[in-house]
């Protein structure tokens, strides 16, 4: 089994200015041709803990890939640190990045300088990956086996995210040529209801039980519940899938209805698929959850097939209030259910201050009580002026803070538009570059 590991460099990272989305993207695209990655690893500018940190990697693992440091910049050092590492005498210019240079810095409007120039030098005896997505490509180092006897390979990728993951594709296909690559099986239980640690002591003697070969990994997560994913490495596909079943059919009759899905399932995924399948529709009364499950169940692409809606409050004088006008109306809280499309037990439960109502109903239930949204929010009609002001208000309030959302909004709007516009951009080059070279 070939094992990676993955490395990221620059100071940016470790003092958190920049979140590191690389390492992910590039671990699923090793799992998914059967590379194990041992461990990621991020360190700074700092050529001495450059080289030492990678000759770590290097004697440890069959694959590195780097990413980081490659930029035109002096603080950028990551090419110089790896020309030593490997032993380099000097550096040469690869043709087929720089004209990419060339014709980057040209579309810009840039006049095409020594560093831009640089950017296409790289050290002898490495082999470069053309990067058609930006000035620094991705450097390939294969060292011998004087140097480490497993004979490891080193991909150095620039840090920016597009680049870096447009280049996967290519870093992919020369593993693949170089390698003999042994396939990954994982699967995943999802169980909820039990905490992790006892869980892990009720499945003590199955787990203990697993062959060496199969592993057993615990994914907590206190929206989701405990996932439990059980991996093979190498073997045929077919019988590597069915020695995992077995296992977790017997993991199945132990825990019973703890389970409640499989892979990417989340129980409001789950709760969806019943409800959908069953041709039942659901609602929700809320209050100290400030509308967090019905957050949840319309994350769910299509929810609104099944879920109609939820209300949600904290003020228990409301839900007080409410009763005693239903009472003096002489409503029933069936009737009342039935009118605001609740069930009897969730109208019920806000009466005795369990759930809750969202304010924007209040003038539905005014309009079933036949009263003014005042008097539902508990004013009397003596305070009547004071209600509307105190009203105008909250409501002047709550318009500021959409206001601002709306601000906020419209920034990620327009982050997004440059992202387009870079994206199109991206792809025009591309286009560009099949036609160049058919």
């Amino acid at each position: 089994m070939l094992t990676a590991a993955i490395c990221t460099i620059g100071d940016e990272i470790l003092i958190g200015q920049i979140v590191d989305t690389n390492s992910s993207h590039i671990s699923r695209a090793l799992n998914s041709i059967g590379v194990k990655v041992r461990y990621m690893n991020s360190f700074g500018d700092e050529r001495s803990e450059i080289i030492s940190n990678l000759d770590q990697a290097l004697s440890q693992n069959d694959i590195v890939i780097v990413t980081g440091g490659l930029g035109p910049t002096k603080d950028d050092i990551t090419k110089s640190a790896l020309a030593e590492l490997y032993g380099s005498t000097g550096f040469y210019q690869d043709e087929a990045q720089f004209e990419i240079v060339k014709r980057i810095v040209t579309r810009r409007g840039i006049e095409l300088s020594d560093l831009n120039r640089a950017q296409a030098s790289v050290p002898q005896g490495s082999i470069v990956i053309p990067n058609q997505l930006g000035t620094a490509p991705c450097i390939v180092f294969r060292f011998p086996e004087e140097r480490y006897p497993h004979r490891p390979t080193l991909y150095s990728l620039p840090g920016v995210p597009f680049e870096a993951i447009g280049l996967l594709p290519d870093v992919i296909s020369d593993i693949k040529s170089h390698y003999q690559l042994a396939d990954i099986h994982h699967k995943t239980l999802v169980t909820f209801g039990i905490p992790e640690s006892t869980l892990a002591k009720q499945i003590e003697p199955w787990e203990d039980a697993l062959p060496e070969d199969i592993k057993l990994a615990y994914l907590p997560n206190p929206i989701v519940g405990v996932r439990l994913r059980l991996s093979t490495y190498g073997g045929v596909k077919d019988e590597e899938i069915r020695r995992i079943d077995t296992e977790f059919e017997k993991l199945r009759e132990m825990l019973g209805d703890a389970i409640y899905g499989e892979g990417e399932d989340t129980l409001q995924i789950v709760i969806g698929k019943h409800l959908k399948n069953k041709g039942m529709t659901l609602s929700a009364a809320e209050s100290c959850t400030g509308g967090k499950i019905a957050s949840l169940l319309t994350s769910v692409a299509g929810a609104s097939q099944y879920f109609y809606g939820s209300v949600t409050s904290y003020d228990n004088s409301i839900k007080e209030n409410i009763r005693k006008i239903r009472k003096s109306k002489g409503l029933t809280q069936e009737e009342m259910a039935h009118r605001m499309g609740i069930s009897l037990t969730a109208y019920r439960d806000l009466e005795k201050g369990a759930t809750g109502i969202v304010n924007s109903n209040i003038s539905k239930i005014a309009e079933i009580t036949g009263i003014s949204t005042a008097e539902v929010l508990g004013y009397s009609e003596q305070s009547q002026t004071v209600t509307v002001n105190d009203v105008k208000a909250e409501y002047n309030s709550r318009i500021d803070t959409m206001q601002t959302r709306i601000n906020d909004l419209e920034k990620i709007v327009a982050s997004l538009e440059a992202l387009i516009k870079v994206k199109d951009e991206v792809i025009s080059m591309l286009k560009k570059h099949i036609d160049e070279n058919r």
